[in-house]
């Protein structure tokens, strides 16, 4: 048989939930409801932190960032998954395809440095409160989220590159509802383990550093807390860094389990459901998470919209 990469045909087939009709009418109403939530929620913590002077801080400037993150991420993703799910069409070009794997790679690695970065940014916060705005200087906050934004797109255009060089042999019906590495590879008709050490490398590199800041960012948070003595500053730093905590738990586990077990291991339908946990629920649950019980938010907001009604 003749091994043809991707390129020898002019688009793939996404199987999606397609075995599943009752689920397709169920989930395009869930995710649609999820969608819009995300694009509300997201587009509101951007919209406050550029709109209050209060909210110009390098908290709220990482926060902003990952908004604008999980708009592109979820954007990528779910108007297509909707389509698909309401319509017998179930195709993507391969260009399609390409770019698709190129922005979900590029975004998800973005989230892993980000989230590094603003777990430092807790830790200047907590440990180094009177030297906090000159650790965290504007500049170098727009350089951190510089380096992690084109860092984790040069690594995703590698990654991109090394998959469709896979050859494919004309298979082209992905058991997914986006193009994603796992169900890829799967197209192989060559053994992927070269690729798949490469990718599980890279995927621990991307993982396991930013954990590691995350680690040590918390462990010296942690030991700062314990010599607080006021009970009302121990609970506005557990407020603050719970909800950051929280985002990296749902994000790291998730990520765990889809890049860094064998193909042979890993399950599809549990695959489908875990993506869409990453591609929707956590971009749409993060603004929550983070505005939660938050005053600055709260006050901000009340400012914002008291100001529009009463400019009227």
């Amino acid at each position: 048989m003749d091994q043809k990469n991707g390129s020898s045909f002019t688009e793939f087939i996404l199987l999606g939930f397609s075995d599943r009709p009752q689920l397709e009418r169920v989930l395009f109403v869930v995710l649609l409801i999820f969608y819009l939530l995300t694009l509300l929620g997201n587009t509101t913590i951007i919209a406050l932190s550029r709109l209050d002077p209060h909210l110009h801080t390098p908290m709220y400037f990482f926060l902003s960032n990952l908004s604008f993150l999980d708009l592109c991420y979820t954007t990528s993703t779910v108007p297509q998954l909707l389509v698909h799910l309401r319509g017998a069409d179930k195709s993507i070009s391969f260009g399609g395809c390409v770019a698709q794997l190129f922005v979900s790679l590029g975004l998800g690695g973005t989230e892993c440095i980000l989230l590094g970065v603003m777990a430092f940014d807790r830790y200047a916060a907590v440990c180094r409160p009177l030297h906090y705005m000159v650790i965290m200087h504007p500049r170098l906050c727009a350089l951190m989220a510089s380096v992690s934004w084109s860092f984790s797109f040069m690594y995703s255009a590698l990654q991109t590159v090394l998959i469709f060089l896979i050859p494919l042999c004309g298979r082209n019906k992905i058991d997914h509802f986006f193009c994603e590495v796992p169900p890829l590879l799967k197209l192989a008709c060559v053994d992927t383990t070269v690729y798949e050490s490469e990718i599980l490398f890279f995927s621990m590199i991307f993982l396991l550093i930013p954990v590691a800041l995350i680690t040590f960012s918390y462990v010296r948070i942690v030991r700062a807390v314990l010599r607080i003595k006021s009970a009302a500053g121990q609970r506005k730093v557990f407020r603050t860094c719970g909800s950051h905590l929280t985002v990296v738990s749902l994000f790291y586990g998730t990520a765990i389990y889809a890049y860094l077990q064998p193909s042979k291991n890993h399950s599809q339908d549990q695959g489908k459901f875990i993506s869409l946990f990453y591609t929707i629920v956590t971009p749409m649950a993060n603004p929550f998470i983070y505005t939660l019980r938050n005053k600055e938010v709260a006050g901000a907001m009340r400012k914002v919209f008291c100001w529009g009604y009463d400019s009227r």
